[in-house]
């Protein structure tokens, strides 16, 4: 078995001087086990909101390709000071960006996505008994351009890198133990997991959980890689994200996510016809608008035909994205020449989730009711074979988290 192993630490994990030396305590613990480390870092703390704020003091829409280049230096300290620390307790280490490694992305400034890895150069240096520290965030296009990868691009670098040299295991250390039933910090009754699917992960991080990214959890499921999340404050078991075949006992539901960051945009008094809904979620599609629920309703007078018949069509987007939605979509209205847009900021999403509801019926009925008995509204409702998404009042967002996690039996002390 491969004696590789990727680890990942994150902003906080590398905040200052102290917690840097902390992580090159626990890597030199790895390395005198025998173990060939690679090791993928955030940039520390805060750096990379900072750098946003300076690129806006100077330009006020900077070119995304300088960008990248500003943002890349946050990776590039944490790296040089955590391989000047690890040299400083005697373990020979070596930090590299993402270029140097030839992680080789497209061309996609800020949000590049990983083509190719070239893995020699780390093989080399590991077989020399150097602990390799990668930045995290980063690669190059084709063009040796310094592209970054996006909101959670250190996940993501740390699963590519496992997958690419076949590790036994990535680890990704945060601020939390592992992977929990629903945020702690609005549940007080929420649970660490011991094990969760890939697809169930997918779910909850693509329904606002923080700890872990899409895109990377996308990468462990498409190249079998283990992904543990733990703390890097403590040494504690933490979650592992591995196929639905590894998981012992399916429960019904695994988590609960709740999704405030997200708007409601209805479309209405559109032509019904065939195509038009193609039309409108593929001009989204091609400004990158990530859509969750959608929801489709005829308004037909009885007998009516042809040009009489209309619809409305309702989803829901990030609040960020409104303005460019609302652009590309009046564009369409005008073409058109019907149809009137609106918007509502005063929603939120509440989602369960686990691959239990695959073989359990009354999911989504427990689920209902437990809303209605508290008087919670459902406005919208999306589901999945693993999933069911209800849009509700905003204001009610939190009621619902902790009223969901209950009635499916995750609290502490259920």
């Amino acid at each position: 078995m491969s004696k590789i192993l990727v680890q990942k630490f994150g902003g906080t994990s590398v905040g200052d001087p102290e917690r840097i030396k902390r992580v090159a305590a626990r890597i030199k613990s790895y390395y005198e086990k025998g173990y060939q480390l690679v090791v993928v870092v955030s940039a520390m703390g805060h750096t990379t909101d900072e750098l946003v704020d300076l690129a806006g003091k100077i330009a006020k829409n900077p070119p995304k390709r300088e960008m990248d280049m500003l943002l890349s230096t946050g990776e590039q300290i944490s790296i040089a000071l955590l391989a000047m620390a690890l040299h400083d307790i005697e373990i020979p280490a070596l930090s590299f960006t993402g270029g140097q490694v030839n992680i080789v992305t497209d061309g996609n400034f800020s949000n590049a996505r990983i083509e190719s890895i070239d893995t020699k150069r780390l093989i080399a240096e590991l077989d020399k008994k150097q602990v390799c520290i990668v930045a995290g965030f980063q690669g190059i296009d084709e063009n040796q351009n310094i592209t970054t990868l996006g909101r959670g691009g250190s996940d993501t670098t740390a699963v590519a890198l496992a997958a690419a040299l076949k590790a036994k295991e990535c680890e990704i250390y945060t601020d939390v133990d592992g992977v929990y039933t629903t945020d702690p910090n609005k549940v007080e009754g929420a649970r660490k997991l011991n094990q969760i699917s890939y697809d169930e992960m997918l779910e909850l991080a693509s329904l606002g959980a923080g700890v872990l990214h899409s895109r990377a959890v996308e990468f462990a499921k498409k190249y079998g890689v283990v992904i543990h999340v733990k703390s890097s404050f403590n040494h504690n078991e933490g979650t592992k994200v591995v196929s639905e075949n590894e998981i012992m006992e399916k429960i019904t539901v695994t988590g609960v996510t709740l999704k405030s960051d997200d708007a409601r945009m209805t479309v209405a008094d559109i032509p019904d016809k065939p195509g038009i809904a193609a039309e409108i979620f593929g001009a989204l599609a091609d400004k990158k608008i990530n859509i969750d629920v959608i929801v489709q309703s005829s308004s037909r007078p009885a007998g009516s035909t042809g040009k009489d018949r209309h619809n409305t069509i309702a989803f829901t987007l990030p609040i960020a994205a409104i303005g460019e939605a609302k652009s590309v979509i009046e564009t369409l209205t005008k073409k058109w020449g019907a149809g009137s847009i609106s918007t509502d900021e005063n929603i939120a999403i509440v989602s369960a989730v686990g691959i239990g509801m695959k073989s359990h019926t009354g999911v989504a009925a427990s689920m209902f009711k437990a809303l209605a008995d508290n008087n919670i509204n459902i406005e919208m409702i999306s589901t999945s074979e693993i999933k069911i998404s209800c849009v509700i009042a905003k204001d009610r967002g939190k009621d619902a988290l902790r009223l969901v996690h209950a009635v499916f039996g995750l609290d502490k002390t259920a």
